[in-house]
């Protein structure tokens, strides 16, 4: 059984693993309008990944059992 802090932090690997997807798109996409697309994806999934850190800080402070070991 997966704990709390071990499914936050899947889902913060796969949102880094979103967040270079787009940005190697951004980079590689020769069309200005889809690279600017990708790159502001990938400035937003930046926020995202931002935001579930510091909630996966607030879970392990709040509750020790959900701590990665």
């Amino acid at each position: 059984m997966m704990t709390v802090g071990s499914q936050v932090q899947g889902l913060l690997i796969s949102l880094q693993s979103i967040d270079a997807i787009l940005s190697s798109l951004a980079i590689k996409t020769k069309e200005r309008e889809a690279s600017e697309a990708f790159h502001q994806g990938a400035l937003k999934t930046r926020k995202v990944i931002q935001e579930i850190q510091k909630r996966k800080g607030q879970i392990e402070f709040e509750e020790p059992q959900y701590q990665q070991t």
